[in-house]
Parts: C-alpha cells; sequence; structure tokens
C-alpha cells in the first residue's frame, strides 16, 4: 500500500484516508507519535482539543469522529505528534473503524486509551488488547462522575496495579484530572499481558518483515488479521475466538476486583436511565420519535426556513445586498432598474403597489437626474428593485455573469448568507443539542430495522433528516455512514426524492391551493418513490446493510459551550467547503442565460411539460429553474394557474427533478463523477416518467 501520513508543518490536519500506511522507520528517526484510542463516545476528541489546542468534534454520538485528526504539538521541550482515532471496540481490520485505528496505532510510540468509567465492562476489552500488544500506555479513567452518580465504586489503586500501567481520573466534560493525564504520559508503560498469548507471540515475531511493534503485528496474525498477515508474507492464523474469550474472561476478573455497586445512586442517574429506556421501548419510543421529528420540524421547517430565512432572504438579500451590489455595476453599464413599491392586502399577502422603470443606457453615473428620481420614488417605501443589464457588449455580458439573475456574486452570497446560513445554523444549532442530550443514538436504534429495508442502517436517519433542511448539507454528512454502499444509497435518496427545507415551504404554500386529499396523495407519492429508490439501489449494489453497533450513552441536559462551539465549527467548516461550489454553479448559469442555452433548454422541455405531464408550457422554465436551486422551480409554479391536480403532477416533477446545482458540485466531490451523473441524469428520466403516469391516474 502506497498511502502514509505526511508529516506537515501545518499546526493539525485531519486526515481522510481510511486506511493511512504510516512507513516503518525506525522510532528515533521520527517524531514521536502519542495516539488517543477509546471506544465510541468515551471523550478522544476532548482530549485531542486539550493536548492540541484544536477542536474536533465533541459528540455524544458514537462515531462521529470519522476521520483521523492530527497535530504537532510542543511538549517538554520535544515535539510530539498527536492522533486522534474513530472510536473502535478493538483493533482489527474488521470494519472501516477498526482498520483505521489499527494502522494508526501500531506507529504510536505511546498510547492513550481513554475508557468509560461507566463501562469499564465493555472498555476494558480494548485495553487489554493493547496491553497484549505491549505498546506504552496510560489509561484515563473518564466521566468518574457519571460512574459515582450510578452507585459504582471503582477501586482505581486496584485496577491499576491488574493493568500494569498508570490509571488517571478525569471528567472530561469539566476539564478535570487533564494535567495529570499529561504528567502521567511521562510514566507509560508496557501493562501487564496475558503470559500464554505472549508465548505464540513470541514464536511470530522472529517472521514478521516490519521493522517497529512486532508483538502487535504478531498479535493480529493470531487473531486472524489477513491485512497484516498478507503485509507480512505470512498467513493469517485462525485463533481469535479463543484469544477473545480468554481476554473476556481477564476483563471480567478484574472488574469483580476493582468495581463495586452501592445503592446510593443518585436521582439524577435513575432519571437519566429510566427516559433513556423510554426513548428505546417501542410503545414509548414511537411517540417520542414522532414528537422530535415534529419539534425538529417546528424549529426548522417552520421557525427557521420559513420566518428566519423569509426575513433574511427577502429583507436583507433582495431588498438591500443585490440591489447595492447590483448598483455598484450599474454606474458604468447599461441597466433598466424596475423598481415595484409593495404593501400587504387585506389578507396580509404582499402585493405590489406600484411599479416604474427606470433606464440608464449609459449607465447611472451619466444620469444623476434620473437616478435622483427613482431614489425619492422609492424613498422610505418597501421597494424591490430588478436590474436588466445591457449584453450587447462583451462587458455588458460579464456583468450579467458577475450580478445578473443568477449573478455569480449577488446570487452566490444572497444563497449563501441570507439563505443558506440561517438554515444551516438552525440545523446545527438543533442537531448539536440531539447529540448532547444522548436521543440521536436512540433515534438511530428506532429506525433501524425501518432503514434495513432500503439497505441501510440506524446511522442513516441524521443525513437523512437533514436532508429536509438542505440536501447539499445532508449529502455532505453521509460520511457519517461506515461503507461505501450505504452512502451510495443514502445520496441516491437525498437527491431524488427528498425535498430541501426552502422547497419544502413552497410546496407547503401550492399544497394549500389544491385541499387535503391532493395533499395526502402527493405525499403518499414522494414516500413510494422514497421507497422505491432506496430499495432499487440496494437491490442492485452487492452486499447489504451494515449491523448497527451503537453505544446508548446517558441521558443528559446540553451543555452550552459545547452546543455552541459544536455549531459554529460545523457551520464554518460548511460555508468554506460549499461557497466554492456555490460559486461555480452561479457561473455556469449565467454563462448560460448570456449564450442562448438556458433559453434552448427551456424550449427543449415544452413538448414534455405540455404532452406528456399536461402542464402550461410555462412550467418548463419552472423545470430549469430547479435546475438552479430547487425552490426555485418550486416557486416558479406558485403564480400559475393550475388545477389541484396539476399542482400534483408538477410538485411531483419537481420533487423528484435533478439536484440543485449546488448538490451535484457536492455529489461530484463526495461520490465521485461516475455516481454523480448517474443521479443527475437517472433524476431526470425518473421525474418525468413517474410525473407522466401521475397525470395519467390523476388528471
Amino acid at each position: 500500500m502506497t498511502d502514509h501520513f505526511d508529516i506537515e508543518p501545518a499546526t493539525a490536519t485531519t486526515d481522510i484516508a481510511l486506511s493511512p500506511v504510516i512507513p516503518d522507520t525506525p522510532l528515533e528517526n521520527k517524531i514521536s507519535r502519542l495516539v488517543l484510542v477509546g471506544n465510541p463516545n468515551v471523550g478522544k476528541s476532548v482530549f485531542f482539543n486539550y493536548f492540541s489546542g484544536l477542536y474536533v468534534d465533541v459528540s455524544n454520538y458514537p462515531g462521529t469522529t470519522i476521520d483521523v485528526a492530527r497535530a504537532r504539538v510542543q511538549r517538554s521541550g520535544k515535539e510530539i505528534e498527536v492522533c486522534d482515532t474513530p472510536g473502535a471496540y478493538g483493533i482489527s481490520s474488521f470494519n472501516d473503524e477498526e482498520r483505521v485505528t489499527r494502522e494508526v496505532v501500531m506507529t504510536a510510540a505511546t498510547v492513550l486509551n481513554i475508557v468509560d468509567a461507566t463501562n469499564l465492562e465493555r472498555d476494558l476489552f480494548l485495553t487489554l488488547q493493547l496491553c497484549d500488544m505491549q505498546f506504552p500506555m496510560v489509561v484515563v479513567l473518564n466521566m468518574t462522575d457519571a460512574a459515582a452518580e450510578s452507585g459504582l465504586e471503582i477501586d482505581v489503586k486496584k485496577l491499576e496495579a491488574l493493568l500494569g500501567v498508570p490509571v488517571v481520573e478525569t471528567i472530561a466534560t469539566k476539564k478535570k484530572g487533564f494535567e495529570k493525564v499529561e504528567a502521567a504520559l511521562s510514566h507509560a508503560r508496557r501493562g501487564n499481558e496475558d503470559k500464554a498469548l505472549q508465548a505464540s507471540i513470541q514464536k511470530i515475531i522472529p517472521k514478521i518483515s516490519a521493522m517497529e511493534n512486532k508483538p502487535a503485528r504478531a498479535l493480529m496474525i493470531l487473531e486472524g488479521d489477513e491485512i497484516v498477515a498478507a503485509e507480512n508474507g505470512l498467513a493469517a492464523m485462525d485463533e481469535r475466538e479463543a484469544i477473545y474469550v480468554g481476554r473476556r474472561n481477564r476483563v471480567n476478573q478484574i472488574v469483580q476486583q476493582t468495581v463495586r455497586e452501592s445503592s446510593s445512586q443518585r436521582w439524577t442517574a435513575r432519571v437519566s436511565e429510566k427516559v433513556g429506556q423510554w426513548t428505546i421501548n417501542p410503545i414509548t419510543g414511537l411517540p417520542i420519535l414522532f414528537f422530535a421529528l415534529w419539534l425538529i420540524y417546528q424549529a426548522i421547517g417552520v421557525m427557521v426556513a420559513q420566518r428566519v430565512v423569509g426575513y433574511t432572504e427577502v429583507e436583507l438579500g433582495n431588498k438591500r445586498f443585490e440591489p447595492f451590489a447590483k448598483h455598484l455595476f450599474a454606474r458604468i453599464t447599461p441597466a433598466t432598474i424596475t423598481a415595484d413599491v409593495l404593501g400587504k392586502d387585506a389578507a396580509g399577502e404582499e402585493i405590489t403597489l406600484e411599479t416604474k422603470r427606470f433606464s440608464f443606457p449609459d449607465g447611472t453615473n451619466a444620469d444623476e437626474m434620473k437616478l435622483n428620481e427613482l431614489n425619492t420614488f422609492i424613498a422610505n417605501k418597501d421597494a424591490l428593485q430588478t436590474f436588466e443589464f445591457s449584453e450587447e457588449t462583451l462587458w455588458g455580458k460579464f456583468v450579467v455573469v458577475l450580478a445578473g439573475e443568477f449573478g455569480a456574486i449577488t446570487m452566490t452570497v444572497t444563497y449563501l448568507l441570507f439563505l443558506l446560513l440561517p438554515l444551516i445554523v438552525g440545523f446545527y444549532l438543533f442537531l448539536a443539542v440531539l447529540e448532547d442530550c444522548g436521543y440521536l443514538p436512540r433515534l438511530a436504534t428506532m429506525v433501524d430495522r425501518m432503514l434495513n429495508g432500503i439497505g441501510l442502517n440506524g446511522r442513516a436517519v441524521i443525513p437523512i433528516i437533514l436532508g429536509f433542511g438542505c440536501v447539499t448539507m445532508a449529502t455532505i454528512t453521509t460520511r457519517l455512514l461506515q461503507t461505501s454502499r450505504e452512502k451510495t444509497i443514502a445520496a441516491s435518496i437525498l437527491n431524488f426524492a427528498i425535498p430541501c427545507s426552502a422547497q419544502l415551504a413552497v410546496i407547503t404554500a401550492l399544497l394549500t391551493k389544491a385541499g387535503g386529499g391532493y395533499s395526502l396523495a402527493f405525499a403518499a407519492i414522494i414516500f413510494g418513490c422514497l421507497v422505491a429508490i432506496g430499495t432499487a439501489v440496494d437491490s442492485v449494489l452487492p452486499g447489504k446493510s451494515s449491523a448497527l453497533l451503537i453505544d446508548l450513552p446517558p441521558m443528559r441536559f446540553p451543555q452550552p459551550a459545547n452546543v455552541l462551539k459544536k455549531t459554529w465549527i460545523k457551520t464554518f467548516s460548511f460555508m468554506k467547503e460549499a461557497s466554492p461550489w456555490f460559486f461555480a454553479g452561479a457561473v455556469i448559469v449565467s454563462v448560460m442565460q448570456v449564450t442562448g442555452l438556458l433559453a434552448k433548454w427551456v424550449e427543449l422541455f415544452e413538448p414534455i411539460t405540455t404532452g406528456w405531464l399536461h402542464l402550461p408550457k410555462e412550467a418548463a422554465l419552472a423545470f430549469v429553474m430547479g435546475m438552479v436551486r430547487r425552490d426555485f422551480g418550486a416557486a416558479g409554479l406558485y403564480g400559475m394557474a393550475l388545477s389541484p391536480a396539476q399542482i400534483v403532477i408538477a410538485l411531483t416533477v419537481i420533487t423528484l427533478f435533478v439536484p440543485c446545482i449546488a448538490s451535484v458540485m457536492v455529489l461530484l466531490k463526495e461520490r465521485g463523477f461516475k455516481e454523480a451523473m448517474t443521479i443527475w441524469f437517472g433524476s431526470w428520466v425518473f421525474a418525468f416518467a413517474i410525473g407522466g403516469v401521475v397525470a395519467l391516474v390523476i388528471r
């Protein structure tokens, strides 16, 4: 294998390769590496943050840290590299998390093993495996406060003696004990290994070709790790079951000697345990699930998507930022400005009270009198300005690309800052609360069996929920899923059949015109399509859904500092990653507009729109606009005189239609050209095919 960790001069990096391999070099010739290892959800990322001064996703949802975060730091006058690894229950090649952890651990100079004090019987299995691998290590006994609340008393001195390594008590959420952990690292040593197992390991060591950590590699071969065996030109052995049984017996003996349960369990722990049980019991869990989903919809779909975004996009974006930016170009570019003075009708709906057009053949700088007339007309009024730039010159076409209807500057900033940003902040804030309180893994457990039917497991509930806010963002979060197969299925469902919150708001408004029966029909059609797509992709791709192995942490109150910090980091990362793709999409559509390709696409759609779908020919423009952004397409239908049946037909097509440009760009990045184009072209065929069938049935 040729992939490896490069030691960059940067302060920190995040390695996204699933199987990084570091070349075997003598330990004295490379930077000392401290590797953080532990089960999912034990607090590794908090310790990485402490040692590196950086933030990694601190989550109460198992498996959140799916990559390998690294940072160079100075400790005691020496430069060391700190590595945070994915949560893993053991070190092997049996899943991505364990494989990544194995590759990183094999290069460790020192291992910091973080264990959950409330789950010693589970976590010590990995600890003893590390001891058998003969790594110098320190064990961090984290969450000791939760253990005390649960009535667990742990004899730390006895545990330290039985393991043979330093054991330090900490409360990571309160930053307690961190200094002791740092001090203990200088006393890291190899733990007490299984003597009988070591005899077998010593027989294999001479056959290991690698230069370092030979006992660890020998143990992997004994446990049947075919990858490590092949790397050393050996055949994997089949001693895993016997080794695991022996290790489990050692864990049980250690727990019996060091842990005592008292009857002084605090009422908070009892309440937390009881609430946790309610969330996974089908009788009480389903109502809680529906309430949580309703709460998510109300918070994000109604409060943020409709009210907050309704203000930021229209008032700040369309009425303030865009006119300001376009006026800068209009100073030296021929333009026609249409000013609409807005008001409210008796029902409170926004209407246009008065409209005036102002032409500036040589730009606004050349006609100050007319510009003053425009400013007087809209002064102290609720007004919306529309700009039409002349495309007769090359400069005019360039201005249209930058500041036209789909301008790379105007539309990109409006989308990112005034539409997407509130949605992203709202979603990540709400998601952080659900993560921190411990509900998300329980939600995944509740829907696991349901999602198994379409080739996914419970983890996929997160990107699916996020998809109802922003499909682009949700496509990125498919990284949480364990296999490429599951990522493909989730990406297909998201980009074929999940309407984003902005589109959902317009769809809801249109369905109120159609009536309850047609609304239910639309919901049934889309849900059926979602299931059909998942089932079809599941049947085509080889393999099956992976098992949901997930910890259920105790329910607790979210910590505001952690929630806010997580929201900020995730939001910043998304904006940084998505901005170039939005800009590129706007440029592509603007170029299509000035070259006439956009108009030709509309003409191309008309026969399908009128003949097959039985919709007005104007609906063709709505479909083309849906390629730019999904809610643009839905909004384009709003002003048309459509019958209830036509509303259902049109909304079915626009919902199943091609992903917006931003989503396509992210798909290209996340899933590759072949998969992205398959989804894109497939959605064309699927949307029009289903739309035509619906038209035949209900028109």
